[in-house]
C-alpha cells in the first residue's frame, strides 16, 4: 500500500480562500509600495553559495539551505573531509549554490551586477519567498514570503523618516490598530560595547542582546557570559533591561550614557532626528517606540534599525523589520553605496489579522452564480451570456456536466456561490433566464440586462 503523501516540516499548501487572503495583504502592500516611489524587481530563488555565506553571522549562515551540485555531488568533493566526516568543510565542494535566505543580499548583487543600468537613488520592492532551515514554531516557517522595500544611493535619514511612514500607511490600510514601530541604532550598541569594554564582542553582545523577549534578563546575561563578555561589562549594561520613559526622555539618558563615545553619540543624533520628524509628522494607528535592546542580529545593518511588534492583544513575534547598511554592496565590490530598507512578514500578518477576525468578507468571495447545465444546447445558451456577464467583471460560471440538478445545487452551496441561474426550454424561447436565490429559495424570470443588474 502506497504511504501517504506529505510535504516537508515547515512548509504549507494553501487553500483558495488562504491564497485569496494572502493576495488581499500582498496588494495592500504592493499599492503602498507604488504610491511611496518605489519600483518592482525579482531575483532567483537561489543564488551561489558565495553570495550569500558570511552575510547573516554565524547564526543565520546554519540556517541557509544549501543545494547539493547536479549529478554526482561527490565527484568534486574533499576525500580529507568526506573521510573526517566534517560537514562544514565538506560543504563547499558538494554544494555551489544556495536558497536565498532574504531578499536584502539578493538586492544588494543585483545593484552591483547591474549598476551601470540603475538610476540611484533606487527605490525597490521585492515580493518574493525565502526559505531557512529554522525549527517551525507559530508564525515560523522554513519557507515564507517577505515584502521588501529598499532605498540604495542615499544617506539621507528622510528615508528612514519615510519608512516609518510607510510602515504605518500599510498597517492602517490593513485595519492592523495598534502596531509598534520599534526603532534603534546599531551604532548606539557599538557605543554601549565600546563604553562597557567589550567592543571585540560586539556581534556576541547585540545578538544576545536582541533575545531579551524571547529569554528573558537572565537568559541574556546567561549568554552573554557564555560568549565571554565579562560580569563587570554586565553590570554596566543593567540600566538598558530597564529603559524606560519617552521617546524624547530615552534619547536624553542615551545622550549621558554614551557621552564618551563618538560612534555611540552619531546614532544618538540619528535617531533624535528620525524620531523627531516622525512624531512631527504624525502616524496613523501605529506607536513609536524606542527599544535599545532591538539588535537585528544581521551583521550589515549600520545605522537606525527597525522591527514591528503586533497588537498587544496577538501573542505574536515580529511582523516586519530592516534598517540601514551603508557597506553591503561593498562585499561585492561596490563601495560608498549606502542603502536603507524594511520588510513586511506576510506569513505572520497573515496570521494575525486572521486571529483579529480583520479580512474583509468580500476577499474570499467565490463565483456570483452558477449556471445550471441542463445539456449542450442549454450549455452553449448559458455561455453566451456568461461570455456577456464576464466581459463586465461578474464571476459566473457553467456547471460543466450534465448531471442531476441536485448535485449541481449541492455543488453551488458547498462553494458557497449565493446564485443560480436556470436555463431550460422555456428560458431559450422567450430569451430569458431564471435566476434562483440560493439563500432565499426565491426564483424570477429576468432579460440579460436585469440578470446582469441583479449580479453586480
Amino acid at each position: 500500500m502506497a504511504s501517504k503523501p506529505s510535504i516537508p516540516k515547515g512548509t504549507r499548501d494553501f487553500s483558495p480562500s488562504e491564497v485569496a487572503k494572502r493576495q488581499y495583504i500582498i496588494q495592500i502592500i504592493k499599492s503602498n509600495f507604488e504610491k511611496f516611489g518605489f519600483q518592482p524587481i525579482e531575483t532567483p530563488s537561489f543564488e551561489n553559495s558565495e553570495t550569500l555565506m558570511g552575510k547573516y553571522g554565524e547564526e543565520g549562515d546554519r540556517l541557509i539551505f544549501k543545494i547539493l551540485n547536479s549529478g554526482d555531488y561527490l565527484a568534486k568533493a574533499n576525500e580529507t573531509h568526506l573521510e573526517n566526516k566534517d560537514s562544514t568543510k565538506l560543504t563547499s565542494s558538494i554544494s555551489e549554490k544556495a536558497l536565498r535566505y532574504d531578499l536584502t543580499v539578493p538586492f544588494a548583487r543585483y545593484v552591483v551586477q547591474h549598476q551601470n543600468e540603475i538610476e540611484f537613488p533606487f527605490k525597490r520592492y521585492q515580493i518574493q519567498p525565502v526559505w531557512r532551515a529554522d525549527r517551525p514554531q507559530k508564525g515560523r516557517f522554513r519557507e515564507f514570503f517577505q515584502c521588501d522595500a529598499d532605498v540604495v544611493g542615499s544617506k539621507s535619514l528622510w528615508q528612514e523618516v519615510e519608512l516609518v511612514q510607510l510602515y504605518d500607511t500599510v498597517f492602517t490600510a490593513l485595519g492592523l490598530n495598534g502596531v509598534t514601530i520599534k526603532i534603534n541604532n546599531r551604532k548606539i550598541l557599538s557605543g554601549i560595547a565600546e563604553v562597557i569594554g567589550a567592543s571585540e564582542k560586539l556581534i556576541d553582545f547585540t545578538v544576545a542582546l536582541d533575545k531579551l523577549d524571547k529569554i528573558g534578563e537572565d537568559g541574556v546575561k546567561k549568554e552573554m557570559i557564555e560568549k565571554g563578555i565579562s560580569e563587570e561589562a554586565i553590570v554596566k549594561v543593567q540600566p538598558l533591561f530597564n529603559f524606560t520613559g519617552t521617546i524624547s526622555e530615552k534619547i536624553e539618558k542615551l545622550s549621558d550614557l554614551l557621552s564618551t563615545s563618538e560612534e555611540g553619540m552619531k546614532g544618538v543624533e540619528e535617531l533624535r532626528f528620525i524620531c523627531e520628524n516622525v512624531m512631527k509628522l504624525g502616524l496613523n494607528n501605529s506607536m513609536l517606540d524606542l527599544d535599545v535592546t532591538l539588535a537585528r542580529g544581521l551583521n550589515y545593518y549600520t545605522g537606525a534599525i527597525f522591527e514591528v511588534a503586533p497588537p498587544k492583544s496577538v501573542a505574536m513575534g515580529s511582523i516586519g523589520g530592516g534598517g540601514r547598511y551603508d557597506d553591503l554592496t561593498g562585499i561585492f565590490g561596490l563601495k560608498n553605496m549606502s542603502g536603507v530598507g524594511i520588510s513586511f512578514g506576510l506569513d505572520r500578518i497573515y496570521l494575525v489579522i486572521e486571529e483579529l477576525n480583520l479580512f474583509p468578507e468580500t476577499v474570499t468571495e467565490t463565483s456570483r452564480a452558477l449556471f445550471i447545465n441542463y445539456g449542450d444546447a442549454e450549455a452553449f445558451y448559458a455561455l453566451q451570456a456568461i461570455q456577456k456577464l464576464r466581459s463586465s467583471g461578474i464571476k459566473v460560471e457553467l456547471y460543466p456536466d450534465n448531471t442531476k440538478v441536485a448535485k449541481q445545487f449541492q455543488h453551488a452551496d458547498k462553494r458557497g456561490i449565493p446564485f443560480a441561474v436556470i436555463i431550460g426550454e422555456q428560458e431559450m424561447a422567450s430569451n430569458s433566464y431564471s435566476l434562483k436565490n440560493l439563500v432565499s429559495g426565491e426564483q424570477v424570470l429576468l432579460d440579460f440586462e436585469s440578470l446582469k443588474a441583479a449580479l453586480l
